[in-house]
């Protein structure tokens, strides 16, 4: 699995991740891609609202621990971001379900990751700071940096 933005990118702002960490992530993805991938597909093609809990992907989130969560919330994130498009609809419902999930230890090195993933991604993509802003808020304020790597929002301009 590897991003188009390069596994180390995270904007020129922060200094890059520790290489290994960020090996040690795709591992860890790589080993709940296969049923995330199955998932998703069977969701595609179930009921839309069926509970989540229903789900393939409520299923495979609930069969999994903390760090299998995680690691499950990383690889649909950069799914999400690499290849969005109007098809992603069980995607996001997962991330979004994962985003809501609090106290998943999520680790500084992971939010920055994610949050270079989504600074990489078009501007539209959907959700692309739900997971990385959900995961940071689990921080104290002022532990982690997310100012570097989250793009200012301009005030909006009114009609005068």
């Amino acid at each position: 699995m590897v991003s188009v933005a390069g596994r180390a990118a995270s904007g020129h702002e922060h200094p890059p991740l520790d290489p290994t960490a960020v090996q040690h992530f795709y591992r860890r993805m790589r080993a709940v891609a296969p049923a995330a991938v199955g998932a998703i597909e069977r969701d595609r093609a179930d009921d839309p609202v069926r509970a989540f809990g229903d789900t393939a992907s409520g299923r495979l989130v609930g069969s999994l621990d903390g760090a299998g969560v995680r690691a499950l919330g990383m690889w649909v994130h950069h799914w999400c971001m690499r290849f969005y498009d109007d098809d992603t609809g069980a995607a996001l419902r997962l991330l979004r379900q994962i985003a809501a999930r609090p106290a998943l230890g999520w680790t500084a090195d992971e939010v920055h990751w994610m949050l270079g993933e989504s600074q990489h991604a078009p501007p539209g993509v959907d959700s692309r700071f739900t997971l990385p802003l959900a995961a940071a808020a689990e921080f104290p304020p002022g532990v982690l940096r997310i100012d570097l790597l989250v793009p200012c929002q301009a005030e909006p301009q009114h009609d005068r």
